[in-house]
């Protein structure tokens, strides 16, 4: 009978799907020319933003459901802030997620995962541009991913949007969620859902709302702002080209203690609009960037501002290089506010990933 019960296990271990554990590590930087800065210009630009990634993935096979994710990030070009982070250096967690699969259709991840709202650009800089804190959104928390026939779907909870007690670093944001010395988002609910109208292109919808906590030195930390925005987006592919499109409405109540002591005015609003089209054409890739963003505070005397970044990839096997040229009348600040200001780079990046 034992003979007959190892046989058996032994025949299952041989047809199972073998669990997938996989660590890997990548290296990118980039050369920079900034035209309107004299010193950069002088020394016809610069060599800068390098950085090691090293990545864990894996799943569990045929023998459980689960899988989990991880990205770390060291050096200058880890595009995490120290003064803002939980490091308090050159180096963070992008993403690190534990998930569990429930049936074919539902996975739910806990951990630092990707904020499901709207869709991302190619190269999350500096295409992010004017989407401004809700393109790359990497936050702390739980979110369930599923799909029904056309629809996809997603429905999250995250606690806060980095690791730590002050933390508003998430990396590839650019810092658009305040810093730890006025406030950061807490307590977001967030809802997607995403409609295939043929195999080519699909329409969406996400929502987000959550709470915003002072951090300007009261040791109780209250919360007591708020933020909430709304994206309705389209992506599509037609043979080669492919484009996306969205508008975004978002808001911002400032906390109490941190709007009075700053002398701002406490509600923040902007309406954004970005696209990004492209081309693929063997292992190249030509795309352009653009966003808009219109401010609606009351008292802003800033106008409509907008932002291009055209930009050319190369897969060459191992990696990608990136030819991207960035070009913007405004920016928003670290409080959701449009403001006016030009700045105008040329940037070459090269990375390879083992």
């Amino acid at each position: 009978m034992a003979d007959t019960v190892a046989s058996s296990a032994s025949a299952q271990a041989a047809t199972a799907k073998p669990a997938s554990n996989v660590l890997s590590a990548g290296v990118w930087g980039t050369y920079q020319y900034l035209p309107d800065d004299p010193a950069n210009k002088n020394s016809g630009g610069e060599f800068t933003g390098e950085a090691l990634i090293l990545y864990a993935d894996g799943d569990a096979g045929d023998s459980g459901n689960w899988l989990y994710s991880a990205e770390f990030r060291a050096g200058p070009g880890s595009f995490t802030d120290p003064d803002n982070n939980s490091s308090g250096d050159d180096f963070a967690l992008h993403k690190a997620w534990v998930g569990w699969q429930l049936g074919d259709q539902h996975t739910v991840r806990v951990g630092k995962s990707q904020v499901p709202f709207g869709w991302k650009t190619v190269n999350f800089w500096p295409g992010d541009i004017l989407l401004a804190g809700y393109g790359d959104q990497m936050d702390v928390g739980a979110k369930l991913t599923g799909s029904a026939h056309r629809l996809s779907y997603d429905a999250a909870y995250y606690h806060a949007d980095d690791w730590g007690g002050v933390s508003t670093d998430t990396l590839d944001d650019n810092g658009h969620w305040g810093s730890s010395s006025t406030y950061r988002k807490v307590k977001t609910w967030v809802g997607n859902a995403s409609y295939a109208l043929t195999s080519q292109h699909s329409l969406g919808v996400s929502l987000q709302r959550g709470k915003l906590q002072d951090l300007t030195g009261d040791p109780a930390r209250p919360v007591s702002g708020s933020h909430e925005a709304a994206v309705l987006y389209y992506e599509g592919q037609l043979g080669s080209f492919f484009s996306k499109a969205s508008y975004i409405a978002a808001s911002r109540d400032l906390p109490k203690g941190y709007a009075s002591s700053a002398q701002l005015t406490p509600t923040v609003k902007n309406k954004r609009l970005t696209a990004e089209v492209g081309y693929n054409l063997g292992p190249w890739a030509i795309y352009l960037d653009a966003s808009a963003a219109e401010p609606d505070t009351e008292g802003s005397e800033a106008s409509t501002v907008r932002a291009l970044a055209p930009g050319v990839r190369y897969d060459y096997g191992p990696g990608w290089v990136y030819l991207e040229y960035l070009n913007q009348d405004g920016y928003i600040d670290r409080n959701g506010q449009v403001g006016e200001g030009d700045f105008e780079a040329l940037y070459l990046s090269l990375d390879f990933y083992l």
